[in-house]
């Protein structure tokens, strides 16, 4: 199957660098399509079953062990022509997984390392054969390797692994080797499809790991191009003018958001991957990273200030090719049971809520759980919903932004609210136990959601019916 270009941006922060002391864990899932439906699922537990997962895309066929935890999935509604892709979710162990962060590498690792396109392992069904067999997201790094020492990779990844105390961050790059790093306590880290990783450390396990050889790999193919150091994203990565417009503009921005005093390039190749933070970051800034399209730049293509070439020289980390964008968060201050939440917008960011899922819910609302491949004018789908509001706002973008802003405030106020008031009803209770409790609130929350944006459709037609240019003044009294 033909390979089609991915793009995604990533956000992670420690856990001393955020305002709760959660960690957190985001990313855009962009596709080649505006429209590539997904549905949200939760795959239960399973015991004394080996299996194997086969992806859509090549052919590798994997083997998975017998025993397996639950896990949420977030995979595409055509699987037979586009391919799987759980994406991002939580185990019932509460590590969080999302994949991936398609990567680059340039010619000259490539060419001693090749990937395993034929039936390497992808994109497609990296989650199912990590996510239910990991109690920490260490060990889920460690694991990703053993598969990639097994199978090879199909392809150049980016992996984020989350728990409660730690937030990983791995990068597959050719068909055998990677390179993994813990993002600080007190820092965070922003990328977007190019190698991110800078300087490795070969010292300190605690916060590096990588795969057999790599060293080795490098001195024997003469592949640092720096005369010191050992800097991952120069040896393995690219730095083309594409890079430059498509990529490091949107980890520009992020820091821009996170570390406004930092003056940074837009188009240097050597933007910092990992930034200690001067203050404590907020869900709604990371959230703000991901639904951004260089507000307050001159490179805002929905913006006044610049030029047309200028609104136009840079890819927006928020795009009509969003499918899902989300954020993996492990509180450490609610009982364990409901320590994480998924927030997951399944509209254009710029325009949908990041609505909040606990990672103990084993049951998922039939309105994201059934998707059809099709719009349904009755939106019962939270999908299509979500994605005919992002258009209708976008289409009248200044007359239409405020209420959109108001309507995601509210709910931002609510699901604040919401969250404080469910996570100690399961106060005591092992996630099993508190599986029912979390899946009805989460229900109800599914169904508040679904009111208050249809009524706000239904108000946005309504304004948008009077500004028809097929108008006329009529003097009333003729």
């Amino acid at each position: 199957m033909e390979k089609k270009l991915s793009a995604c941006t990533t956000v992670l922060v420690g856990k001393q660098a955020t305002i709760d002391g959660s960690t957190m864990a985001a990313r855009n899932d962009d596709t080649y399509s505006p429209l590539t439906p997904q549905r949200f699922v939760v795959y239960p537990t399973y015991k004394d079953h080996p299996n194997q997962v086969k992806s859509y895309l090549n052919h590798f066929v994997g083997d998975r062990p017998a025993n397996g935890a639950r896990y949420q999935g977030v995979p595409n509604v055509n699987l037979t022509t586009e391919g799987v892709y759980d994406e991002n979710g939580f185990n019932e162990y509460n590590v969080g997984m999302s994949a991936t962060e398609s990567v680059y590498a340039n010619e000259r690792v490539l060419a001693f390392d090749p990937l395993n396109l034929e039936s390497g392992l992808n994109e497609d069904v990296i989650v199912a054969m990590v996510l239910p067999f990991i109690k920490s997201a260490q060990e889920g790094v460690a694991y990703l390797g053993d598969l990639v020492a097994k199978y090879g990779s199909a392809e150049g990844n980016g992996v984020i692994f989350s728990d409660k105390n730690d937030v990983w961050y791995m990068e597959i790059v050719t068909g055998h080797h990677w390179v993994a790093q813990r993002i600080p306590d007190d820092a965070y880290a922003v990328t977007g499809n190019r190698v991110a990783i800078q300087e490795v450390d070969f010292d300190d396990p605690a916060n590096f790991m990588w795969s057999d050889g790599i060293q080795e790999f490098v001195a024997d193919h003469h592949l640092n191009p720096d005369l010191s150091g050992w800097n991952f994203r120069r040896i393995f990565g690219t730095a083309t003018v594409f890079d430059q417009h498509y990529n490091t503009p949107r980890q520009w921005y992020g820091h821009l958001v996170l570390s406004p005093d930092v003056k940074l390039d837009p188009l240097d190749f050597d933007l910092p991957f990992v930034l200690k933070a001067d203050h404590k970051i907020t869900l709604e800034e990371v959230e703000q990273v991901l639904s951004s399209h260089y507000q307050g730049t001159v490179y805002d293509p929905l913006g006044h200030e610049g030029t047309e070439q200028e609104k136009r020289l840079f890819r927006p980390i928020s795009l009509n090719r969003t499918q899902n964008s989300h954020v993996l968060q492990v509180r450490n201050d609610p009982p364990e049971a409901a320590s994480t939440i998924m927030w997951m917008s399944f509209g254009i960011p710029t325009f949908t809520p990041y609505v909040p899922f606990f990672g103990n819910a084993d049951e998922v609302d039939a309105s994201y759980r059934n998707t059809p491949k099709e719009m349904n004018v009755d939106f019962k789908s939270a999908y299509w919903m979500y994605r005919a509001l992002s258009m209708l706002v976008e289409a009248h973008h200044a007359e239409f932004l405020q209420d959109d802003l108001d309507y995601l405030k509210d709910a931002r106020e609510y699901f604040h609210r919401f969250v404080d008031e469910v996570a100690p009803l399961v106060d005591g209770m092992t996630n099993q136990e508190a599986t029912a409790i979390l899946s009805a609130k989460n229900q109800e929350l599914v169904a508040e959601m679904a009111k208050r944006t249809k009524d706000l459709m239904a108000k946005l037609m309504m304004k948008g019916l009077e500004l028809s240019k097929l108008t006329f003044t009529m003097d009333k009294n003729l």
